[in-house]
């Protein structure tokens, strides 16, 4: 299968490494209720145990991608990671 290179003016390659993590982060995000459902337009309801498999999805990459990674590339997964993790933390505090 050809892979398609972005035009010299797009910064942002749906199939790069941070395009895999945008769609996995925002797949979390639709399941933690934080951004609404772009298919339905909804904000769906929270579902924690999904949520935390995506998670947990983006922590193994993390770790099976170490010394891999570009420094831009790391530092955006360590920020995703972290931002979705306290996400979870906050919706997890919120339903008990």
């Amino acid at each position: 299968m050809d892979r398609v290179e972005p035009d010299d003016d797009t910064r942002f390659d749906p199939a790069s490494f941070v395009g895999l993590l945008i769609g996995l982060a925002t797949q979390a995000q639709i399941l933690l209720g934080v951004i609404e459902n772009p298919v339905t337009r909804r904000t769906e309801e929270v579902d924690l145990e999904r949520a935390r498999n995506v998670i947990d999805v983006i922590a193994m990459l993390d770790v099976k991608t170490k010394g891999n990674l570009t420094e831009e590339e790391g530092e955006f997964l360590k920020r995703v990671l972290a931002d979705l993790r306290m996400r979870w933390v906050g919706a997890n505090s919120a339903k008990s």
